[in-house]
């Protein structure tokens, strides 16, 4: 069976996060994994408090896991700090990991900073560059390249810099569009628009980590770049099509709609 990791904080509520990852992971078939970046107390409504990791007892949980169920892909989500960063970094490099899908998480859902400022550089500098596909939305893309992205040029111009720059695939993500659903994909010079109708229902909470661990274990089956996002794509639209309304606020997205 393949394996696939997933570096991220925890959701109590279970619609984002750990919890929506390794729903994720289970739905499409491959064994999943888990290190905790940081806890959380969170629902549908907002992030009410984050708990963050030690940089040294994030490290045992890597070391854990890379010596014994090495991943055949890693997704890695939100990260608090330049200790944890630094921690991260050394793993991937040192296990030589393979399949790394970086979802930006600096932003919830709710508005609330996931990651402290003064890491942003050494993110950018010394984290980003270690993954294959990097799944950004537009709020993310734009705080990374510090510029505006507004048309769909200026999508195709951002995810071309955003790929030069960390030398990945990228999917620019078109979820804070109001009128589609269209994501871009861009790689090595070639591009293609994902389209989707928008899909009347406000319950998202959770969709940019189940896009990235869908990405992943596309990768870990042993799909192409673009098949996995594609994959990936379909998979995320048939769990917010479901319908799934729980909670008072954005709710969560229904991560096993097909096996009812």
């Amino acid at each position: 069976m393949k394996t696939v990791l997933t570096i991220a904080g925890s959701d109590c509520s279970g619609g984002a996060g750990i919890q929506a990852d390794l729903k994720t992971m289970t739905a499409l078939g491959v064994y999943g994994e888990s290190v905790i970046t940081a806890l959380t107390a969170q629902n549908t409504m907002g992030v009410a408090d984050i708990m963050p990791v030690s940089p040294d007892f994030l490290e045992k949980q890597l070391e854990c896991v890379f010596t014994d169920i090495k991943p055949d892909a890693v997704k890695l989500g939100m990260v608090t700090g330049e200790g944890q960063m630094c921690v991260i970094r050394d793993c991937l490099m040192k296990y030589q990991a393979k399949h790394v899908v970086m979802d930006p998480v600096m932003v919830s859902t709710s508005g609330r900073t996931l990651m402290v400022q003064e890491a942003l550089a050494y993110y950018q500098k010394f984290l980003l560059p270690l993954a294959e596909i990097y799944t950004p939305n537009l709020p993310e893309a734009e705080w990374l390249l510090k510029r505006t992205i507004k048309t769909r040029q200026e999508r195709v111009a951002a995810a071309r810099e955003f790929a030069v720059q960390y030398k990945g695939a990228v999917c620019l993500k078109g979820g804070h569009d109001a009128f589609s659903a269209d994501d871009l994909y861009y790689e090595e010079g070639h591009y293609v628009w994902l389209s989707a109708k928008r899909i009347a229902n406000s319950n998202t909470h959770g969709t940019g980590c189940t896009l990235s661990s869908a990405i992943a274990c596309g990768l870990a089956l042993g799909l192409g770049r673009e098949e996995s996002v594609r994959m990936a794509k379909g998979y995320i639209t048939g769990a917010i099509a479901d319908g799934l309304d729980l909670g008072k606020g954005n709710g969560p997205l229904n991560h096993m709609y097909h096996m009812k």
